[in-house]
């Protein structure tokens, strides 16, 4: 059974939260435009000037306090990242849900190279710790979450809840080869754009955690080897730029797996609502179930 807040977190009602909290901030909500649903709504405002995120559920509130702090110091350390807008104390909390205001980077998606890529995520798994505590990573709690609200039929969920039961076995008999440290979490060309002076910056830094730093590499490896969203050279680049290639330890096919059920579940969100979205789903299930190629995913 889903909750009322993921029942009514659509887009109509994300823009509503957006603007009662550009209230609360002084921001002027003028040119709203929606960029993505899914854990989070992410809207961009004047044109791109500031860009908002609010949380799918109240539920999200402790990792988005979590991102406000891990931004607060990548500003301490002068790395290149997504920055808060100062005009408030953030996040602010409308009806539950968790808000958060960025200075916007340059218009429209100017996605890093992946050797810039490869190089920022070095540059960031070699900063001191924060100084405050990071969860752990555990791959598999947003899964059971988003199965338990997501609209999809039954045997989907069962067979997807089966598939995370083995993985977690799998994962933790993994023999992880870098040293473990702190995580972006969710690393991938999406996350790394370019501000309006062309320089690469890191965003979405609310799921940093501690772990493994082969998952910080994995979606990279995967948008080329599984979807082919990278071409070779791009891939070479990123590698060259971190100084290891993922796709040559000996667990990368079980972390790939992990992440590509994420991948599953985290569009399964919007199915009840996005009848694309719900066709996305059956057609990954199904090409995992089959064993069958994942060239033809569809990005979201």
């Amino acid at each position: 059974m889903r909750t009322t807040e993921e029942t009514q977190f659509d887009a109509n009602a994300a823009e509503a939260l957006l603007r009662k909290a550009c209230e609360v901030a002084h921001v002027d909500p003028d040119g709203i435009e929606m960029l993505r649903l899914g854990d989070h709504a992410v809207f961009r405002i004047d044109g791109g000037r500031i860009v908002s995120r609010i949380g799918r559920s109240p539920d999200r509130l402790m990792s988005v306090r979590r991102e406000v702090a891990v931004a607060e110091w990548l500003v301490t350390e002068d790395y290149p990242a997504a920055r808060l807008v100062t005009t408030a104390e953030q996040p602010i909390v409308v009806q539950g849900h968790p808000v958060t205001f960025w200075e916007g980077l340059a218009n429209g998606d100017a996605y890093a190279s992946t050797g810039e890529m490869g190089v920022l995520l070095l540059q960031l798994h070699e900063l001191e710790p924060p100084p405050f505590l990071l969860p752990s990573l555990q791959p598999f709690d947003k899964v059971t979450q988003r199965l338990r609200h997501a609209t999809m039929p039954d045997p989907t969920r069962v067979f997807l809840q089966s598939m995370a039961d083995d993985l977690a076995t799998e994962y933790d008999r993994l023999q992880f080869v870098l040293p473990p440290g702190h995580l972006h979490g969710d690393f991938n060309v999406g996350n790394v754009l370019h501000d309006a002076g062309g320089q690469p910056k890191v965003i979405d830094l609310d799921g940093f955690v501690t772990g493994p730093r082969e998952w910080d590499l994995m979606q990279t490896a995967m948008y080329y080897d599984s979807f082919g969203w990278h071409t070779e050279a791009e891939y070479a680049d990123f590698v060259a730029g971190y100084g290891f290639d993922v796709r040559e330890w000996s667990g990368y096919t079980v972390l790939r797996s992990i992440r590509e059920l994420l991948m599953v579940t985290w569009l399964s969100q919007n199915a009840g609502a996005n009848p694309r979205a719900a066709e996305e789903v059956e057609k990954r299930v199904e090409s995992i179930r089959s064993g069958g190629s994942r060239r033809n995913w569809a990005p979201f």
